[in-house]
């Protein structure tokens, strides 16, 4: 049997609730959406939330809550996801892409400050989107810095602030990725977050999106969606879903970090480079990359002859559909990028076999 670059994490738990809310007949937006609200909350100690129907919805309405006009421009990355581009044309506003650095795959303050010197004169930038890509945590507090309304998206990064080393397993606590963070909540600099709830994020509903804000202040405008139609809403039967997958990820966030171990041990024996984390005390519980020295086809090709199915990390991002021509770092990227399995369903030899390819790879 082929093992898969991406399987969601659906066990027993999540199918009985599933099972509940189907049973109860109450399927549509309602007391499961308020009740994933809350446990997010007991867990991101955000200020306001809404539950939405997809991350496209999320970002819509936080960019409109941040009084966009038509013609301003938007900051994202060239490696951010297809749908950004979506939103944006539908907003009548400007993508400005951004490119990154071989080292990360995010942005970073001084690629920001690049793209913005070379905009035309009289275009005004009303927000940057700053995507967390491939579960890597970009320096979102020296981009706020900026004075740009920030919006950040957690989609791939969830639990990045969570230690699973020896010491803190015994605490059973969570560890934040900075002395300003509290109650083991995730330090977000942006004015919106977006956790992405689809089937490839770290959490997923089926499909869905959280979109919160963590102070009062930036909340207030966000409260001006808190009656959006249903229609816009995460249904009862997709929360009842992520609920509990709040409530599992510790244990799949243990399970992905030794799994990422086992890799990371296997990747120093071959001549590909890793992505780094750049922000001190992260980790990325997301996925496994390597940035090829050999052909994307070859090692793909390689592997499929062995049962394991391999992806162009880059794929389905704007740079992947080639629609970025001033990012040349970015577009190298798609082109050398591949992304292993890494995730809670692998069984110990699948892990061991998958070790054993990335030390053979051509």
């Amino acid at each position: 049997m082929k093992i898969e670059v991406y399987s969601p994490t659906i066990r027993r738990k999540e199918m009985d609730a599933v099972l509940t809310a189907m049973v109860e007949e109450k399927i549509g937006p309602g007391e499961r959406n308020r009740l994933l609200i809350q446990t997010a909350k007991e867990r991101l100690d955000f200020d306001f939330a809404l539950a939405l129907r997809s991350p496209a919805v999320a970002l819509y309405a936080a960019l409109k809550s941040l009084n966009v006009n038509p013609g301003q421009a938007v900051v994202i990355s060239a490696l951010s996801p297809v749908f950004y581009l979506q939103v944006i044309n539908d907003l009548q506003l400007t993508p400005l892409f951004c490119d990154v650095t071989y080292d990360n795959p995010c942005m970073n303050r001084e690629l920001i400050e690049n793209t913005i010197a070379k905009k035309p004169e009289n275009l005004e930038v009303c927000a940057v989107v700053l995507h967390h890509t491939l579960g890597f945590v970009p320096d979102a507090a020296s981009v706020a810095e900026l004075g740009i309304p920030v919006i950040e998206d957690i989609s791939q990064s969830y639990g990045y602030w969570i230690k699973t080393d020896e010491k803190n397993e015994q605490e059973n606590k969570s560890i934040s990725p900075g002395e300003d963070t509290k109650n083991g909540s995730p330090l977000i600099h942006g004015v919106f977050c977006i956790l992405g709830l689809e089937e490839r994020d770290m959490l997923t509903s089926g499909g869905g999106a959280l979109l919160f804000s963590m102070n009062r202040r930036d909340s207030a405008a966000l409260r001006n969606f808190s009656g959006i139609a249903d229609e816009y809403c995460l249904p009862d039967i997709n929360a009842a879903l992520a609920v509990v997958q709040f409530k599992e990820v510790q244990r799949n966030i243990e399970k992905r970090s030794e799994i990422s171990r086992i890799y990371v041990q296997a990747s120093l024996r071959t001549r590909h480079k890793r992505f780094i984390q750049i922000v001190k005390n992260t980790d990325n519980y997301y996925s496994f990359s390597l940035i090829l020295e050999t052909g994307l086809k070859d090692v793909i090709a390689y592997a499929k002859k062995k049962d394991i199915l391999l992806e162009n990390a880059f794929d389905k991002t704007i740079a992947g559909t080639g629609l970025c021509d001033n990012c040349p770092v970015s577009n190298s990227l798609v082109l050398r990028t591949v992304l292993f399995p890494m995730y809670p369903r692998l069984r110990s030899q699948d892990v061991e076999h998958i070790s054993r390819l990335i030390m053979t790879l051509p």
